[in-house]
């Protein structure tokens, strides 16, 4: 999804700073970014280290940033809840939340001074819905829609812009790895188990990398938007 989203906001002429634990992949996306129309820059980071975030932060103390996307993530276990360890808990809060509150509080300063500035985060539908043996993803989700409103209440003032994008099952190899494993523990085929999960969406299907990077940048550009969450899931919460 970043390296999709990346290439949708250099399309729509941002230059896009793209950030990640490894270089390979970066680089790739990044030649992805350039064939696109805007080149952009890569950086390491992991932003669930306080230390990491901070050496980014300076790196980057003479540029201006105006967008935020906090898009990492991680899926963590597929397991009930009596089975998960305290350390994979806590890994997938690090990464989903924790880092999300570190990349804010090392970048957010700057945009409060010029007044100007948004910042999107990645939610997800399961942060709004019941999702069997995956119990830290899905509060990992909803804490980050608690985080995103709340940001925006502090910040709204100073003219930033904070809401958070929800989608639904997205086509790719992080879906792949969940159906298998559900397959596995529950005797199913992963055909079946992939089945069961996107027969809940109204439109019956998943969706695909290119429409979350579409929504990221039609939310950019409105600007009367804030403290919202767009539910973006072929009509998995149905309402």
């Amino acid at each position: 999804m970043g390296r999709n989203i990346s290439r949708h906001l250099a399309a729509a002429g941002i230059r896009v700073l793209m950030t990640g634990r490894n270089l390979g992949p970066l680089h790739e996306t990044a030649a992805l970014v350039a064939a696109a129309g805007t080149p952009g820059r890569v950086a390491t980071v992991d932003q669930s280290d306080p230390a990491s975030v901070a050496a980014l932060a300076d790196v980057l103390v003479d540029e201006e940033i105006s967008i935020l996307i906090n898009n990492a993530g991680i899926p963590g276990p597929v397991a009930p809840l009596w089975e998960i360890e305290p350390a994979e808990w806590d890994e997938v809060f690090d990464v989903n939340v924790r880092g999300i509150y570190l990349i804010c509080r090392a970048f957010l300063l700057p945009r409060i001074e010029r007044r100007r500035g948004d910042v999107i985060n990645l939610a997800s539908v399961s942060g709004k819905r019941p999702l069997a043996r995956r119990t830290p993803y899905c509060a990992s989700k909803m804490a980050v829609l608690g985080l995103t409103t709340t940001l925006a209440a502090e910040v709204g003032e100073f003219g930033i812009a904070v809401n958070s994008l929800s989608p639904g099952p997205v086509n790719g190899p992080r879906m792949d790895r969940n159906f298998v494993m559900e397959a596995v523990r529950t005797g199913v085929t992963e055909q079946q188990a992939r089945e069961a999960f996107t027969s809940r969406a109204l439109l019956r299907r998943m969706l695909e990398e290119d429409e979350v990077g579409q929504a990221v940048v039609a939310i950019l550009r409105m600007p009367g938007l804030h403290a919202a969450d767009i539910d973006l899931s072929a009509g998995m919460v149905g309402r």
